[in-house]
């Protein structure tokens, strides 16, 4: 228990508060049960030790612990909240929950036991969260962590603090807002750093090719670890057949597929690629689209695949700069919204709004006369009528 204690208060003293992600001012954190879930190395831990630096600086009444520490292997969740609680502990905050077998269960127990506990776990795992939550999700407020926006990249990058914008305000008041921001730094500049290597926080702790290298290896977790932690009667055979479906992907962005074809290049049937398809998906490795009349929980085809963002995309492979911009804009897009294939433009959003993605010479060609229908450019610090910065798309939250 000793080693766990100083865990805690090395990690709280090292912390800081100066810049906060935007989840931390959504989080109701009155309530007793919390889950905060999302890719590795996107701010889980973050969030959870600020908010105790910001409201028990000392850590007299809040505890924070990882449950890869060793000392799991022999305790409970139970045995340390019993011992907590009679120290005088009332907020207890669990990272990696999913690396305990049988976790939601023992969360589970704290809330029913422990009504005066207040517990806030965390899963990097999008897999295993989603799969083991089951009647826990009743009981607990679930919140998503994406990875950062260009708003808060450039909060990172020591600009000032933005104001996050709606989608409306980004549609038809943009000739306003993108002069007035892109005046205060070099727009452009900041903004292609950003689709480079800026989606993940701890960028500005590495050199870009251990950033990269990190990048690489969460896809390789989530395949060898993630993946089989679902799937029990998965085989090698076929998580050595999930990478390949990334490398495929990686290397054809963006990636129409053509499932007959892609089976038959893989030695497998229609069922296991779909299958592959939407674990890779749920897991934050790729992102599907569909057309309005499919549903990614029915399996069907995806219309069109893209890696999940931009700093994946670079670490993977070289891709191109269509590719580039236009898996910057679903992730921008898909927090909020929801973002759809569409036949003929680029992405449908919310059912509603049509968007071709381009440069700064993108026209309307596809999408003349059609209603409700932008192009999202790159390479232009401002807009004019129904063509907007692609850049000011980072600002929705």
């Amino acid at each position: 228990m000793d080693i766990l204690k100083k865990r805690f208060h090395k990690a709280l003293s090292e912390v800081k508060t100066d810049i906060h992600r935007f989840l931390y001012s959504e989080i109701d954190w009155n309530q007793p049960l919390i889950g905060i879930k999302g890719a590795r190395g996107v701010g889980k831990s973050t969030i959870m030790l600020q908010r105790i630096k910001e409201t028990d600086p000392n850590g007299e009444t809040s505890f924070y612990t990882s449950l890869d520490n060793l000392w799991f292997a022999d305790h409970s969740l139970i045995d340390l909240a019993e011992q907590l609680i009679s120290e005088g502990v009332t907020h207890l905050y669990i990272d990696e929950v999913h690396r305990m077998p049988g976790w939601e269960r023992q969360v589970k127990n704290l809330y029913d036991s422990y009504p005066e506990l207040h517990v806030v776990f965390s899963s990097s795992s999008l897999l295993v969260i989603d799969h083991s939550i089951g009647d826990l999700s009743r009981r607990a407020s679930m919140y998503h962590l994406p990875g950062l926006s260009f708003r808060e990249f450039l909060m990172f990058e020591g600009k000032e603090t933005y104001q996050r914008l709606t989608l409306p305000d980004v549609l038809y008041s943009h000739e306003t807002l993108a002069p007035s921001l892109s005046a205060q730094m070099n727009i452009l500049s900041a903004f292609a750093k950003y689709m480079e290597k800026g989606y993940y926080p701890f960028y500005k702790s590495m050199k870009t090719e251990d950033y990269y290298s990190r990048l690489e290896q969460t896809v390789t977790t989530v395949i060898d670890s993630d993946i089989p932690a679902v799937e029990t009667k998965i085989d090698y055979e076929t998580l050595i057949k999930a990478k390949r479906l990334v490398g495929i992907i990686a290397g054809t962005l963006p990636y129409i597929p053509n499932i007959s074809t892609l089976a038959g290049t893989m030695g497998t049937n229609r069922a296991q690629i779909l299958k592959l398809f939407d674990l890779l998906d749920r897991a934050g490795i790729i992102r599907q689209l569909f057309t309005a009349v499919n549903s990614p929980k029915s399996l069907a085809k995806p219309q069109k695949i893209l890696l999940d963002n931009s700093s994946l995309m670079s670490a993977l492979g070289s891709p191109q700069i269509g590719a580039v911009r236009e898996s910057t804009f679903a992730s921008c897009l898909s927090v909020d919204h929801n973002v759809g294939f569409a036949k003929d433009g680029d992405f449908i959003v919310d059912g509603r709004y049509l968007f071709e993605i381009g440069g700064k010479g993108k026209g309307f060609a596809q999408i003349r006369n059609i209603p409700d229908s932008f192009v999202a450019a790159d390479g232009i610090e401002s807009g004019f009528g129904n063509k907007i910065p692609l850049w000011l798309f980072g600002f929705l939250y």
